[in-house]
């Protein structure tokens, strides 16, 4: 037993006869020892910090013991706060020795009469002890605390609550000290032991696991705690590790579960729209971030995330609005900031993306990808010395020996020059940790920052032929989550189509055109090149290469194009709409297989392909039927000839792979091989001498027959660029230029837009044959008889001959054309 107290806790003047020397003592301790100031922030919060990039929110946990001693987000003495103590300023500790004695002891009398904190005991002057210790956790004097928990556990080995309190005060010390881990653990460990059937020990132990990366025992704490005594914050913490650990369906049932007990609760809400919007399942999330704001309208995540969503679904206006609430809130909230501005870079409002990304760098001078993007931004717009400098800046980041380099850092050290290389990194997105590389020379002096143009210094003809080729671009625009208009995008392709026009318009006229500076014979790749220029220069950052030009050894090698349609729980929504055509391709190519190698399985398999109606169900079908299926399997498509009947050529490749706990890895990739190239331009090469023959023939007929022929054939072409997939980025834009300009030579303009969930590409590489690809393409063109109007514009290429001229053309402000009426409509 603890010996007995000098003076009995009843009021407050026969408390301080004890307590006020015990503190004095500890605090003269603290001036002597205390060299640092401690965070306080709950562990759970520092974990969060950490690992989910700033999102915070919700109660500070450190002081959640459980339900009994603190409710759900009451103020709580374990609650702490931060000190401003720093013991080289005397000015700012003069209060140190104090620290509000009155105030403490009050505190600890509270604590010690009403028993609110951990494993009280039923011996009032050992309470009074543990409660002093405890309101010293509070204070962040946590040595003193451990001193005087270690104190009492000489006397008493097995006292449970000093036990705890020392593991928490070990923890709170700050686990970037391995020591202060391995002690808390230890110490929480013990209680354990000792008492077994408390939640509140578990979830400590769980927030000290976690920020130590060990997941897996912090959740089955959690889960214990749990079992023990279910409770809304329980069900939120652990549905948090699983959020982190990307599970991201289990971490919305604990959330659901933790708002069934809590309907209150934004944070909760908040992380329960989170699992659907990683999930890709973007308007419930939407619809979780509404119902967070409902519940806590000042809340700044809530408006970031809701913002951020509506971005993916390419709802600029709902995005730009929900930024805009934050920053209402806190002009200086980074994030949001920096997410807005990336947002505006890719709508191609590199001026307002730049203010964003500038105020960034004010809060935060370190912020790299702040401070790439606003390089970038100036880059894009042709402002070379800022540009060049804020990546230097970049680059003056070196990381230190065993430091990982940031991805911008990597990146920028190699922007100023495209070496092999470099760009075979670049297209593969792959770190740019490239051998012998030699730095190219700066940015010259003859090299002048691109001027801005205003849209009245143009001409008027050339002012209606921008205003033209918005409108045509606008044309390209898909209709499906994840595509965020770009006005910048819709111009330089407008552009480009244009220029496409006249080109092929002048080479079925004279034969010869002028290209790069040379009189000669125009090839189907000299029209994917002036698609290919205007979208390179209209977003610096993104490596629109061709990949046959790629470095002898890559393409040896192969290139793939590699799109993730469901990784894990992450569905790829901009592809939402192919999954069930994909799986009725894999299911017929199954019934093949085994038709071929098991004919008497055959009706057997069939009858379990019939109940299959999502992807994530095959893979057990496989199985159970083929006993070469392990981890996953591969199906081919397959392209047919036109050159020569009844040949086929490699498409695309779906794969199907699965994990141990059911999550499932379903992609597609294209293979640029050498070989694969070889066969694919052949195709081109054919159907572009048809089609020039042809072009030719119509210029001189406007019979209707010729004119279906000439359709029929840019579709056709374009349909093998699509399964080829020649290029790094933008194929599919890039394609849909070609085909608007080369049917505008011959005659015909496209009125109808792309169909809402309609992505180009993938209409061509899951179309049976060139044919079906015309056939789908031409049923939402709506072609009609082009516009005289296009003969009068002025030609592209001689208008903007350079890239400079190029890129004050993409600069210059838009919003005029919306006040003219358009040629084309």
């Amino acid at each position: 037993m603890r010996r007995a107290k000098m003076a009995a806790a009843g009021g407050l003047g026969s408390v301080r006869g004890l307590w006020a020397p015990l503190l004095v003592l500890a605090l003269a301790r603290v001036a002597v020892a205390l060299t640092e100031q401690y965070p306080t922030l709950s562990l759970l919060k520092q974990e969060l910090n950490q690992q989910r990039q700033g999102l915070t929110g919700g109660c500070a946990s450190a002081g959640e013991w459980t339900e009994q001693y603190s409710a759900e987000c009451d103020s709580s003495f374990l609650h702490f706060q931060e000190s401003d103590c720093d013991l080289r300023s005397s000015s700012s500790c003069e209060s140190v020795l104090s620290l509000n004695t009155e105030k403490i002891l009050s505190q600890a009398k509270s604590l010690a009469e009403q028993k609110r904190f951990p494993f009280a005991t039923d011996n009032d002057n050992t309470n009074e002890e543990l409660a002093i210790a405890y309101v010293l956790i509070g204070n962040g004097l946590y040595d003193e605390a451990i001193r005087q928990f270690s104190t009492m556990l000489q006397e008493e080995p097995e006292l449970v609550s000093a036990i705890y309190g020392r593991g928490i005060a070990y923890g709170k010390k700050g686990l970037h000290d391995v020591k202060n881990a391995e002690l808390a653990l230890f110490e929480l460990s013990r209680v354990i032991s000792l008492e077994p059937d408390h939640p509140e020990v578990f979830e400590q132990r769980a927030e000290i696991l976690s920020p130590l990366g060990r997941i897996s025992e912090a959740l089955s704490d959690l889960t214990k705690a749990i079992q023990l005594q279910p409770s809304a914050r329980l069900y939120r913490h652990r549905g948090t590790l699983y959020f982190i650990s990307e599970d991201y369906a289990t971490a919305h049932e604990d959330f659901q579960h933790s708002l069934e007990l809590n309907k209150n609760q934004p944070i909760a809400m908040l992380y329960k729209g989170l699992t659907f919007f990683h999930r890709g399942l973007l308007k419930e999330a939407i619809e979780s971030f509404k119902e967070a704001l409902k519940q806590k309208a000042d809340f700044i995540d809530a408006y970031k995330s809701l913002g951020q969503a509506y971005r993916e679904l390419g709802n600029f206006d709902a995005a730009t609005e929900s930024f805009q609430k934050a920053l209402l809130l806190n002009q200086n909230h980074v994030q949001t900031l920096q997410l807005k501005g990336m947002m505006l870079y890719h709508h191609g409002s590199l001026d307002e993306a730049l203010k964003n990304f500038k105020r960034c760098l004010q809060l935060e001078p370190y912020n790299e990808v702040c401070q790439y993007m606003k390089g970038l931004s100036h880059v894009a717009m042709g402002q070379f010395y800022e540009g060049i400098k804020a990546q230097t800046k970049v680059m003056l980041n070196d990381p230190l020996p065993g430091q990982k380099a940031s991805p911008e850092y990597l990146k920028v050290k190699y922007l100023r020059d495209l070496p092999g290389n470099f760009k075979d990194h670049w297209a593969k997105n792959l770190p740019f940790l490239i051998e012998n590389y030699e730095e190219q020379p700066g940015l010259q002096p003859h090299i002048k920052d691109v001027l801005f143009q205003n849209f009245e210094s143009y001409r008027t003809d050339v002012q209606e032929l921008i205003c033209v080729a918005d409108h045509l671009g606008s044309m390209m625009q898909y209709e499906t989550p994840g595509f965020l208009p770009n006005k910048r995008i819709h111009r330089a392709m407008g552009l480009a189509t244009l220029e496409v026009m006249q080109a092929v318009q002048r080479t079925w006229a004279n034969s010869k055109v002028r290209m790069n500076g040379k009189t000669r014979l125009m090839q189907w790749r000299d029209m994917f090149d002036i698609a290919v220029k205007w979208r390179r220069i209209a977003d610096p950052d993104q490596p629109v290469l061709w990949l046959d030009q790629m470095p002898a050894r890559s393409l040896s090698r192969g290139f793939n194009n590699h799109i993730n349609l469901i990784r894990g729980q992450v569905i790829n929504m901009r592809y939402l709409e192919y999954f069930e055509k994909i799986l009725h391709f894999i299911k017929d190519r199954i019934l093949v297989y085994h038709g071929a190698n098991n004919p008497k399985g055959l009706m057997e398999v069939r009858e379990a392909l019939e109940k299959v109606h999502k992807v994530e169900d095959l893979l057990p079908i496989m199985k159970q039927f083929n006993s070469k299926t392990r981890d996953g399997f591969t199906v081919n498509t397959k392209v047919p000839s036109l050159k020569d009947q009844g040949k086929e050529y490699d498409g695309f490749t779906i794969t199907i792979t699965g994990d141990k706990v059911g999550n499932i890895l379903f992609s597609v990739e294209t293979q640029t091989t050498e070989e694969r190239t070889q066969l694919y331009h052949a195709e081109i090469d054919a159907l572009y001498k048809d089609l020039t023959a042809k072009g030719k023939i119509l210029v001189l007929s406007a019979e209707l027959g010729e004119a279906d022929a000439v359709c029929n054939l840019i579709l056709s072409l374009v349909y093998y660029f699509y399964n080829l997939m020649p290029l790094s980025r933008g194929s599919s834009v890039i394609a849909y230029s070609v085909i608007m300009g080369a049917l505008m030579a011959s005659g015909k303009e496209v009125s109808g837009k792309i169909p809402k969930g309609k992505l180009v590409d993938f209409e061509a590489m899951t179309a049976p044959g060139s044919e079906a690809f015309s056939k789908i393409a031409r049923s939402w063109m709506n072609l009609k008889s082009i516009s005289p109007s296009y003969k009068s514009l002025p030609s592209v290429s001689e208008t903007f001959p350079t890239l400079r001229t190029m890129i004050e053309v993409l600069n210059t402000d838009s919003s005029h054309c919306l006040k003219k009426t358009v040629v084309v409509v």
